[in-house]
């Protein structure tokens, strides 16, 4: 088999996106949309993949490892995209050409092109759609015998006849060519239409012409083929995408609830027999274990969950939650954060930078920041660690069967030893011995005749 290399063209200056951040780089199901194509042709196979950028070379140093980037020098259109890629192509090569803005193309869809491409032995081998509405789109024009001519564009008037504009086959923009046959054709093209651009589809014509066979494929559904140009477009292309995800959770054995309020990012692993609950929103990096019940209304960024953990409206920003453990309604948890198995962070509790020990506590009311927390501890509710002096950070460490009183401030840096209890209300800024409790605050007083003295002073 020849190696296969995909040429993606990313090098469209994405003005209807209105938008400074580049067009291929906007997000889709957290993956940039350029990603997309690139992820679809290497699990088809690609040996190679070349992505063509503009000149401003706006996706320097964004693209997966691995992906060569070549800069079209001037926006003069597809065929001037591939031509400035030609360096990158084998004459030997089977040669993939994908638009760097149709994220919905499947693996599955380019194997089938490049099977059938390989099958016919053609030069050139064009997927095309059936549109209902083909507004937009280039015509695929094919003479009597049903042979393809070529493809006329449609982006202004005089570039197609009302016959043409009739036709309802039309150009997906997705290619597969013979190295050779494209490297030869790619010299012919001119920019002999109204746009002044070299279009991609002239090369059929010229290949036709040097005696190449050419021919088309047909793509079972159009929506692999859609296109984003504006924001309107990207929001329909991510209901479609995250359709697909949920689709692919569900048959891995997880239920959603609710998939109209539910966003889960692309190549977010969750085990079997997890329930993700309404209103919940799982980004970046984070995986989740089997059995566990997420939500309603929580969102997971770059977030572990291990098996059985429980996380209803809660907040939690690259942690680590073991196996058991529960957290929320109404937690936060930041980075660094570390919760081992049968431990709980509840109710408006948040916690940074720390390590809570197997089967503690931190029930309600309380912010744990670089702190160390042992196992079986339990922390009243209103435990604070001082951790921030004005200049540095400063730790605290708890030990094993630890109880802080309600109301308890630990002014880092700090140790509680095993089996410490402190006494509701106490700032304790001194390290505390096993087995002690650690009263730091004021003895009671009461004033008799306090409120007398208040009436009669008053004007």
């Amino acid at each position: 088999m020849p190696s296969l290399t995909a040429v993606i063209l990313a090098a469209g200056q994405g003005t209807r996106m209105r938008s400074r951040l580049p067009k291929m780089l906007h997000p889709l199901c957290g993956r940039p949309l350029v990603a997309w194509t690139i992820a679809a042709a290497l699990e088809a196979g690609a040996d190679r993949v070349v992505v063509v950028d503009s000149a401003a070379r706006t996706l320097e140093g964004k693209l997966p490892a691995g992906v060569t980037c070549v800069v079209q020098p001037e926006p003069d259109g597809t065929g001037g995209a591939v031509r400035a890629a030609a360096a990158q192509i084998g004459a030997d090569d089977a040669v993939l050409v994908l638009p760097g803005d149709v994220p919905l193309v499947t693996p599955t869809a380019i194997e089938r092109l490049m099977r059938a491409h390989a099958k016919h032995r053609a030069a050139a081998t064009m997927a095309t759609m059936l549109l209902d509405d083909p507004s937009g789109y280039g015509r695929v024009v094919r003479d009597d015998d049903g042979h393809v001519e070529g493809v006329v564009e449609t982006k202004v008037a005089g570039d197609a006849t009302p016959e043409q504009l009739a036709i309802r086959e039309v150009n997906s923009s997705i290619f597969a060519f013979d190295g050779a046959a494209v490297l030869a054709a790619l010299r012919t093209m001119t920019p002999d239409n109204a746009q002044g651009e070299l279009y991609l589809p002239d090369v059929l014509p010229a290949l036709r012409a040097a005696g190449h066979l050419v021919r088309t494929h047909k793509l079972g559904d159009p929506q692999l083929a859609l296109g984003v140009n504006d924001r309107v477009q990207l929001a329909a292309v991510r209901t479609i995408a995250q359709a697909r995800i949920h689709a692919a959770h569900g048959r891995a054995g997880v239920t959603i609830v609710d998939p109209g309020s539910t966003l889960i990012d692309v190549g977010i692993a969750i085990g079997e027999d997890t329930v993700i609950e309404p209103s919940s929103f799982l980004r970046g990096a984070t995986t989740i274990g089997e059995g566990c019940t997420v939500g309603p209304l929580t969102t997971l960024i770059d977030a572990t969950l291990h098996d059985a953990v429980t996380i209803p409206h809660s907040y939690v920003v690259g942690a680590e939650i073991e196996s058991g453990a529960t957290v929320g309604p109404f937690a936060y948890l930041r980075p660094g954060t570390v919760l081992r198995e049968r431990s709980k962070a509840g109710t408006f509790v948040e916690i940074k930078n720390s390590d809570v020990g197997r089967g503690s506590k931190v029930p309600h009311l309380s912010y744990i920041g670089d702190a160390d927390i042992g196992e079986d501890t339990n922390l009243g509710a209103a435990t604070i660690t001082a951790n921030y002096d004005g200049v540095a950070k400063h730790r605290t460490t708890i030990g094993d069967r630890v109880h802080t009183g309600v109301d308890t401030t630990l002014v880092a840096p700090v140790t509680l030893d095993d089996d410490v209890y402190t006494a509701a209300n106490s700032a304790i800024t001194k390290d505390v011995p096993p087995g002690a409790l650690a009263v730091a605050r004021g003895r009671q007083t009461n004033v008799e005749g306090y409120a007398d003295r208040k009436r009669r002073d008053r004007p």
